[in-house]
């Protein structure tokens, strides 16, 4: 079904070539640009799931496709931004950034698939994670390289590795959340 919330989805998976050709563009202001897509797609992500249930607007496709087009724009930038800098200090937040969201990605459809897919919803450390991971490679992927904003790298590396400590923790949570389960043979 499309309404204005699936329409914010698919608009955001519209904006992950254009936020990838930005970046790589050769644009003087590339990495301003991609940063601003990015931007724009974090607040469609905020907005697509408030408007879902504010215009009681929930359907099964919103619901399927609204963590895909979180999870490839995430992923791509995180794939950029240790690509560019290429530092293990940003390869490893990327690496368990990246492996915690197939591993609560996996675990949901498992318990899915048993009927328990309530007990790995979304959290509130999950929704905290995500909002310093934005913020983190908003900063990281601009890179801005003016004096009066040299606070900004520091500020999105600092918010950055808490992004990373609240990835793990999310992970540990939900999959405590679920261990009574792990016996379990799905449907």
């Amino acid at each position: 079904m499309i309404n204005i919330p699936n329409l914010l989805t698919l608009f955001r998976l519209l904006l992950i070539p254009v936020f990838l050709w930005l970046f790589y563009s050769g644009l003087e202001t590339a990495k301003f640009w991609a940063a601003l897509v990015f931007v724009l797609a974090a607040i469609t992500d905020a907005l697509d799931g408030y408007l879902a249930r504010k215009l009681e607007q929930s359907t099964p496709f919103g619901a399927f496709l609204d963590p895909v087009a979180d999870k490839v724009m995430v992923v791509m930038a995180l794939v950029l931004v240790t690509v560019d800098l290429q530092t293990l200090w940003m390869t490893i937040p990327a690496l368990i950034m990246i492996s915690r969201e197939i591993i609560i990605s996996a675990l949901r459809e498992w318990m899915a698939g048993l009927g328990r897919r309530a007990s790995v919803a979304v959290s509130g450390s999950g929704k905290l994670k995500t909002i310093f991971q934005m913020v983190a490679l908003i900063g990281l992927i601009w890179q801005p390289a003016v004096a009066w904003l040299s606070w900004v790298m520091p500020l999105s590396w600092g918010l950055l590795y808490i992004a990373t400590l609240l990835t793990f923790t999310s992970m540990v949570q939900y999959v405590y959340a679920s261990r009574n389960d792990f016996g379990s043979e799905p449907e």
